[in-house]
């Protein structure tokens, strides 16, 4: 797997170790529990996994040419490994419900799915080619896929710690 892709898994296994049913529940007012942290997490793994299988499926890239500020936010994103905070995610990443514990075991499969996925798609179009469109950011190579989905990860782990009181 690729190396922040395996840095995103232990990022995630580490912020979830012991964690309790009650932890999970526990949630400043207005925001998201760790289980729903967990679970926008996943539905965005699950997203860019489909968008995967699209690709290769139709033996052909999905992206669309991006606009000067998808740009400026994948420099930000990919680059600099800034992600700003406050911004509401996709409808398609809103949590549903999932119970924590059915999130945790079926997280970490979806990760070694999207590198797999990844890799693919780099051996049959190329490690520089754009991929498909993420909403925010626009096209990304597997490359730039890779790197935010660890820092997006990485910004949410922070939150799933301090939802779990291990901040």
């Amino acid at each position: 797997m690729d190396s922040y892709l395996e840095r995103l898994q232990r990022e995630l296994e580490s912020a979830t170790e012991g964690a309790t049913a009650a932890g999970f529940d526990r949630a400043p007012a207005g925001k998201w529990n760790a289980a729903q942290v967990l679970e926008h997490l996943f539905l965005t793994y699950k997203g860019t996994n489909k968008g995967i299988s699209k690709c290769l499926e139709n033996g052909l890239p999905l992206a669309t040419g991006a606009t000067f500020q998808q740009r400026i936010r994948t420099l930000l994103v990919v680059r600099f490994g800034y992600l700003p905070n406050g911004r509401k995610a996709p409808e398609r990443a809103m949590p549903r419900g999932m119970a924590a514990e059915e999130v945790r075991q079926a997280i970490f499969p979806e990760i070694q799915r999207m590198a797999s996925g990844l890799r693919d798609c780099e051996t049959r179009f190329g490690p520089k080619t754009k991929l498909m469109d993420h909403p925010i950011l626009g096209a990304l190579t597997a490359a730039e896929w890779r790197k935010f989905h660890w820092v997006h990860g990485r910004h949410h782990a922070r939150q799933i710690r301090q939802r779990l009181g291990k901040a």
